[in-house]
């Protein structure tokens, strides 16, 4: 006589837990490499109303000049001396067809440092030179918050 296993019930429901599982460790995951993903440095924007999409600069081979708030520039992840923007980028847009270059700026740098990043951008021969910002989240509704410290006259 042959060995015969007894089948339990069946389940008439599936079960989800081990989907689950799964489901957090992928989400897990995600969190974490998301914030790698972004390409250069971490710099607050500073906030338009009139900006224009620039889909150009979330390709792998954009070329981004970052500039920090502290005075520091950034080409990519590298930091890099005021005065070798010039070569490098120069080098870098050689061999393309779109000599296009990215500036992202702090809202807190200096003007005149990116004032300076911009001509040596220009020094370099680049056709395009666009400007990074972020949407202005405020709707045209809204009235602009009232500076600190002030007193709003409608509450009491």
């Amino acid at each position: 006589m042959a060995y015969k296993p007894k089948v339990g019930s069946i389940m008439a429901a599936p079960n989800v837990i081990p989907m689950a599982d799964i489901m957090l460790v992928l989400l897990i995951i995600m969190m974490v490499v998301t914030p790698m993903l972004q390409k250069g440095v971490q710099v607050d924007m500073a906030r338009a109303k009139n900006w224009e999409n620039m889909p150009n600069a979330d390709k792998d081979d954009a070329i981004i000049v970052a500039i920090s708030h502290d005075g520091h520039y950034y080409l990519g992840n590298q930091d890099i001396a005021l005065d070798q923007i010039t070569g490098t980028v120069k080098d870098r847009i050689a061999n393309r067809l779109d000599k296009e270059v990215y500036v992202r700026s702090d809202e807190r740098a200096k003007y005149g440092d990116v004032k300076k990043v911009v001509d040596a951008v220009r020094d370099a021969g680049v056709d395009n030179l666009g400007l990074l910002t972020l949407k202005n989240e405020t709707g045209p509704n809204q009235p602009p918050p009232p500076p600190p410290g002030s007193v709003n006259p409608g509450t009491p």
